[in-house]
């Protein structure tokens, strides 16, 4: 494969190799670009373990795997370059958003994430970050480190593989990279954390030891933010502290500051999350193997009080003195270089969340494996597989949801005791989650769904929620019958949709129940589909403005009238085994044995979306779509602004076999 891309004429180069690339890598024919570099070595005992045998589907997203019950899924931040989301923007909005980190502090969410203008490692660079009360409403991004002026720099060759670079000008501002963004400590107060540095172009890291060094701020209680202060400066690459325009943090006069900042300098294990960008050999990290590359820690503790440690391209270790010393191994996680996520759950069972790569290179689907003891893993779960259309041009772009971080231990335990992670999607939106725990994938009760006995939607435990910023869902009031309540799904968001699935005992004859309202359509269609535990779809319906249509692969059986502003009750009588199904229409039956649109078992969930099916990976080889997104294709037309909106209603489902 690499010999025929080194044979195409170099005039072809900017569009059949990107094709060829993105091919070769989505189906697996050549190795990840990001793949760990022969240098490191994997060795030692395998510390955490996949012991399963079940693999993504590489012509999916969603990757055939069965999903995770009860996860929310919330876009807390929207990219917007037109309309900036973020409260002190001048002029322009940032569409490089990533690695964001997580806290639960004082009753409050707390999210932190790198920001660039345009693109990975392309200037300027910042740190901003976002709080929520319930992890479901988010306020708007604030600056939380910003960029500023550096003094000249002649980039020193041993950091960049030897080689002479530009003398970078001085006034040109930095970009931030860091693995750690939050601090509770012991004596409560809570610190956001940021590193400073630079690249000499698009095409290096800032995480290569060569960077200003680390900052660190203190959120009071009332939200505000307590100065910027130097915490560790990167003196081995040459760096001094009148080189960063911040006071070290020992010059405070805010001595619980001060101790705070202490407290985190002393705990080794939570600064080892620092090794990479400084990579120090001043004793101030543990002694590290020569052809290991710590990068990304994510720690964990097991019943035998061993804290376990996994790190990106496959490392792992234990250490029982908190990271001062470690037994180094190795995890088996098919994590394709993108972060792993370890947490020792609530319920006293473990989880790792990383994206379980079919080609090797691609970040999606997000999955979960869990165990019992923190060593051996298995039941594989999808818990984020909707890959959205990138919606901005730039590179270093991966699609899918990525770059996954929980709660690190010490920094909150929210009361519901269930999972919460962020990530980035396609490294420009920022996503939290909450995974309901016990981590399931079936649900035992057949289901009647009233929406009486729940206030809101945080309270529907057994639904699967995927809400974008503009296309939401919500309980409201039935506008045809005051006091009773129903699900809104609404929808003004031009590349993305709003989606929630209830899961249902697995069953081969089903009948499923519901109302639907269809308020206003200002643009596609509600899609009801039937699905089975790995995504199937036999049965697909569609409401718009005038028809409910019944859609059988490239054929439609013959659809029937509806309006909009009315209440209609749906009946469906589902028979895997005759491979058919009919539907009533306020009591009337409107279609008899509709053929399913493909053979499956058993049904398992109830989906509503307010967009087209998307899950195709082999969609982004199609001729006018582009081959490797994020490289040669534009920005998507009409991405910042609204369109015209659709609405529909929901109530009273009732799903049981027969």
């Amino acid at each position: 494969m690499m010999k025929l891309i080194r044979n195409i004429p170099r005039k072809f180069n900017g569009q059949i190799v990107a094709r060829v690339v993105a091919f070769a890598t989505l189906f697996g024919m050549i190795g990840s670009i990001d793949a760990v570099p022969p240098k490191l070595k994997l060795s030692g005992p395998t510390i955490a373990e996949y012991v399963g045998t079940e693999d993504t589907d590489r012509n999916t997203f969603h990757g055939g795997l069965r999903h995770a019950v009860g996860v929310h899924r919330i876009q807390a931040l929207r990219a917007n370059r037109t309309y900036p989301p973020e409260v002190s923007s001048e002029y322009v909005g940032w569409t490089y958003n990533h690695a964001p980190m997580i806290a639960y502090w004082q009753g409050r969410y707390w999210v932190e994430y790198v920001s660039n203008m345009k693109e990975e490692h392309g200037i300027p660079g910042r740190t901003a970050f976002m709080s929520s009360s319930d992890g479901f409403n988010w306020t708007a991004p604030e600056v939380g480190f910003p960029p500023f002026p550096l003094p000249e720099i002649k980039p020193p060759a041993q950091y960049f593989a030897g080689e002479t670079l530009d003398v970078i000008p001085a006034g040109r501002p930095p970009i931030m990279h860091q693995r750690m963004g939050w601090y509770v400590a012991p004596n409560g107060r809570l610190l956001m954390l940021g590193f400073y540095g630079y690249t000499p172009n698009p095409r290096w890291g800032p995480n290569r030891g060569q960077g200003l060094g680390r900052v660190v701020r203190e959120v009071q209680s009332n939200g505000s933010l307590g100065a910027i202060h130097s915490i560790r400066i990167n003196e081995e690459a040459g760096w001094t502290e009148s080189d960063l325009p911040f006071p070290f943090y020992e010059s405070n006069s805010d001595r619980g500051f001060v101790a705070a900042c202490d407290a985190l300098l002393k705990d080794r294990l939570v600064t080892f999350q620092w090794w990479e960008e400084d990579r120090a050999s001043d004793g101030f990290f543990p002694e590290i193997p020569e052809g290991i590359e710590p990068k990304a820690l994510s720690f964990y503790e097991r019943a035998d009080g061993k804290m376990v440690g996994l790190w990106k391209g496959g490392f792992a270790g234990l250490t029982t003195d908190r990271g001062r010393n470690w037994e180094w191994g190795r995890h088996n996680i098919p994590e394709v270089n993108s972060k792993v996520w370890g947490q020792h759950l609530s319920d006293d069972t473990y989880a790792l969340v990383y994206n379980h790569s079919a080609s090797g290179r691609s970040r999606y689907p997000l999955s979960m494996i869990t165990g019992t003891d923190g060593e051996k893993y298995d039941d594989l779960l999808a818990v984020h597989a909707e890959v959205p259309p990138m919606r901005y041009q730039a590179i270093h772009r991966n699609q899918g949801p990525q770059y996954i971080r929980g709660i690190t231990p010490g920094n909150g335990n929210p009361s519901n005791g269930d999972l919460w992670l962020t990530y980035s999607v396609n490294k420009e939106d920022i996503w939290v989650t909450r995974v309901k725990v016990p981590i399931r994938s079936t649900v035992d009760e057949p289901v009647n769904e009233t929406f009486e006995k729940v206030s809101t939607i945080t309270d529907l435990e057994d639904w699967n929620l995927y809400l974008p910023k503009w296309a939401t869902a919500s309980l409201v009031e039935d506008p045809r019958d005051a006091g009773n309540r129903s699900l809104e799904l609404l929808d003004d968001e031009p590349w993305d949709y709003s989606k929630v699935e209830r899961p249902f005992p697995e069953s081969d004859r089903v009948r499923v129940g519901f109302r639907v309202y269809v308020a206003e359509v200002g643009h596609g269609a509600l899609a009801v589909e039937l699905q089975g535990a790995r995504s199937e779809r036999p049965l697909r319906l569609r409401f718009d403005s005038e028809w409910l249509m019944f859609d059988h692969k490239m054929v439609e059986a013959f659809p029937t009238r509806i309006e909009t502003q009315k209440w209609y009750s749906i009946e469906l009588d589902i028979d895997s085994n005759a491979g058919e199904y009919s539907c009533s229409v306020d009591g009337k039956v409107v279609q008899e044995a509709i053929p399913f649109a493909e053979e499956i078992g058993e049904l398992q969930r109830f989906v509503l979306r307010t967009g087209p099916w998307r899950m195709d990976v082999r969609s982004v080889l199609v001729d006018g779509y582009a081959g490797n997104p994020g490289i040669d294709q534009e920005d998507l037309p009409g991405a910042d602004v609204r369109q015209a909106r659709s609405r529909y209603l929901i109530d009273d489902l009732k799903i049981a076999p027969y």
